[in-house]
């Protein structure tokens, strides 16, 4: 008796995957992100005097704020586990395929201090540009003193947001993007651009530096072909924006 010949998924179902998975994470932030600078653009208000908060809070009383902010990762990280069992295959580990290991740490973490020397710092300065021409809404940092557990669920925000944003927009796009046969910059400036329209509410300094920090992102992706580097270089960079940023506000003009 033979056994029937597998076949990877077809490119309509591959299509379906990638729709309802970005429906459930960053492409539902990008329509809900691109609609808020639509409408703070119609408002009476100059952009540069409008403001946004990066981790608002969800309830008024400290303890319930912090059990809301926990279940929000908690769930926005089943939506990395979602991209991850997609990716997995028999005999393939989805973990290794996309560098989501600790095999190589340390070569990891120097390569994501050096991604975080060559997008943290000239962010720094785009965001500042942005204000000062009125492009980009103030970002408000959430201040540190609401608890003593403020600092570490802050931190943990930004390890979800360099897992989430980097193994959908890097591991599982460019996988599946590959098999409906795109070409690697097509992938890398597409992805790009979501990228920058899931961070439109800042203003377009944001999506300035979102698109380029998706394009070097991507391209050292396709290099390495590790997620890793990357997802601990953009933790880096969320933890300096929500925590040293407020340590850092009361000595700055």
């Amino acid at each position: 008796m033979t056994t029937p010949s597998r076949t990877g998924p077809t490119r309509a179902r591959l299509w379906w995957e990638i729709a309802i998975l970005l429906a459930l994470s960053l492409g539902q932030s990008a329509v809900y992100s691109v609609l808020a600078l639509v409408r703070a653009l119609t408002r009476d208000v100059a952009l540069a005097d409008q403001s946004t908060a990066l981790n608002p809070s969800r309830a008024d009383e400290a303890l319930w704020d912090a059990l809301y902010q926990v279940l929000d990762i908690g769930f926005d990280l089943a939506l990395v586990a979602l991209a991850i069992f997609l990716l997995w295959e028999p005999g393939r580990s989805a973990l290794r395929a996309v560098g989501l290991d600790f095999s190589r740490f340390g070569r990891d973490l120097g390569l994501a201090v050096a991604l975080l020397a060559a997008i943290g710092i000239p962010g720094l300065a785009l965001y500042a540009g942005g204000r000062l021409l009125g492009i980009t809404v103030a970002v408000e940092a959430s201040p540190l003193d609401a608890a003593w557990w403020t600092v570490p669920i802050l931190v943990l925000s930004a390890v979800r947001a360099g897992l989430l944003e980097e193994v959908i927009m890097n591991g599982y796009l460019f996988d599946r993007l590959r098999r409906l046969a795109w070409g690697p910059w097509t992938i890398i400036l597409a992805t790009s651009a979501l990228r920058a329209a899931y961070h439109a509410y800042q203003g377009f300094g944001a999506i300035v530096g979102n698109f380029a920090m998706g394009v070097v992102f991507g391209w050292c992706y396709r290099r390495w072909g590790r997620v890793m580097p990357l997802v601990v270089a953009h933790t880096f960079i969320d933890v300096i924006a929500f925590v040293g940023y407020p340590l850092a506000a009361p000595y700055l003009p």
